[in-house]
């Protein structure tokens, strides 16, 4: 028994199926209130991602044949009973896995402190209290976050990090709330994620994209339009990022509105992305769909796999679209081996909140989208840590001498 078989099951035995207007409702097990028609016979279907995907029998499709058969109404599945379902496992090397853990502490701070040392001190203001140096900001806030603290907690970290060398100057804990208000920290964190990533620039050559949402302490409402119903809940920060596939290395990131769109994020990221990796395959959900997308990757050297919708039509003859319309329509095992690279992005968004937490701290705007670009640049310290460790990789992330200010702003994008 696989685990696509399981879960039918399991939808069979406690879920109410039930047949109306010459279609199976089943409810879906994930998304509370969510239901797929689905239909059987000699031309199955069902309305979730995993039958567009694939157009073979899902859970959904699997349950309402057992649930078919069992009134009578259409011959039951053959389910194989012998084996326990198991989830696939990958190979890890134990010993090395386990040192990068033990060591990643303490040369988070070193790495971390070799990234900050490029950076030029900020103009300082004509009033008011004067600006520690950039990088005993940038450390302090990074690290800040690394410790998953609170301002309270934080001080005897500060205290080690400026005795062990560090930091330059010592610092009040509270003074790290003032600094994430900072407008100019933005483009700084964004370049510095960017900066992080260089050490894995010779491993990585497919990247993935995709957003994510952390979520804040104010409520919200909203209309749920699919469902019809008016829903409420916590606010959220949303984040669009690429990440390598091999390494889960973030390779760009920004933060947009909580309503922005995917699509309109893939040219500046892909872009920013490409500047300093080579970019073969880009494999990307259905958000990312677009005549333009495609012709992006491909005018970088690169393959774009994004699936296409169910009202996608092959086009224009001879063009990209067609091609890989075509692609996707007969070659379609082939085509989801590239595709279902994408579910690294969605490792990497875990790895970041399962170490970092799945929320934010701060309660303006300006503050918690910085707080979610430093989880991003603590998550790419420590997998350049990791990566030192397993696979031999030298953490290099500035060639030459440190840069000036004006040199570290080209990294990000335009605004």
């Amino acid at each position: 028994m696989d685990l696509r078989a399981r879960k039918a099951l399991e939808l069979a035995a406690k879920a109410r199926i039930t047949f109306t207007d010459g279609a199976w409702l089943v409810p879906s097990q994930t998304s509370p209130g969510t239901t797929y028609r689905v239909t059987i016979g000699p031309e199955p279907s069902c309305q979730c991602e995993a039958w567009q995907l694939r157009r073979a029998d899902c859970k959904h499709l699997l349950a309402a044949k057992i649930v078919a058969a069992r009134v009578g109404e259409a011959r039951c599945p053959e389910i194989i009973t012998d084996a326990v379902p198991k989830k696939p496992t990958y190979k890890q090397n134990g010993p090395l896995y386990d040192q990068a853990q033990r060591t990643e502490k303490h040369r988070f701070q070193v790495l971390l402190h070799d990234l900050c040392r490029g950076l030029e001190d900020p103009p300082q203001p004509k009033t008011g209290r004067r600006w520690k140096p950039m990088a005993d900001i940038v450390f302090a806030c990074a690290f800040k976050v690394f410790s998953t603290f609170s301002s309270r907690r934080f001080p005897c970290d500060l205290d080690d990090a400026h005795a062990k060398g560090f930091l330059s100057e010592s610092m009040h804990a509270v003074r790290l709330c003032a600094y994430l208000e900072s407008k100019f920290l933005t483009a700084v964190l964004q370049s510095l994620v960017v900066r992080s990533s260089l050490p894995l620039k010779a491993v990585e050559t497919t990247f993935a994209p995709d957003s994510t949402g952390c979520s804040t302490s104010r409520l919200v409402r909203w209309f749920d339009e699919k469902d019809g119903v008016e829903r409420s809940g916590h606010d959220w920060v949303k984040a669009h990022a690429r990440c390598g596939v091999k390494t889960n290395i973030i390779t760009a990131a920004t933060i947009e509105g909580r309503d922005a769109g995917d699509c309109p994020q893939f040219k500046p990221l892909v872009e920013t992305t490409a500047q300093n990796f080579v970019v073969k395959e880009v494999p990307a959900d259905k958000a990312y769909l677009s005549r333009d997308n495609l012709e992006l990757v491909a005018g970088l050297g690169g393959t774009a796999f994004v699936p296409f919708k169910s009202n996608s039509v092959a086009g224009e003859a001879a063009s990209l679209w067609e091609k890989m319309f075509f692609y996707y329509s007969f070659r379609r095992e082939e085509f989801l081996k590239h595709y279902h690279q994408r579910s690294n992005i969605e490792a990497t968004f875990s790895m970041v909140k399962a170490k970092f937490r799945d929320h934010v701290r701060r309660k303006t705007d300006t503050a918690m989208k910085k707080e979610v670009l430093c989880k991003f640049l603590c998550h790419n310290i420590v997998v350049v840590h990791q990566s030192q460790v397993e696979l031999g990789i030298e953490p290099v992330f500035w060639q030459d001498e440190p840069a000036e200010w004006s040199d570290v702003l080209p990294l990000i994008r335009p605004g």
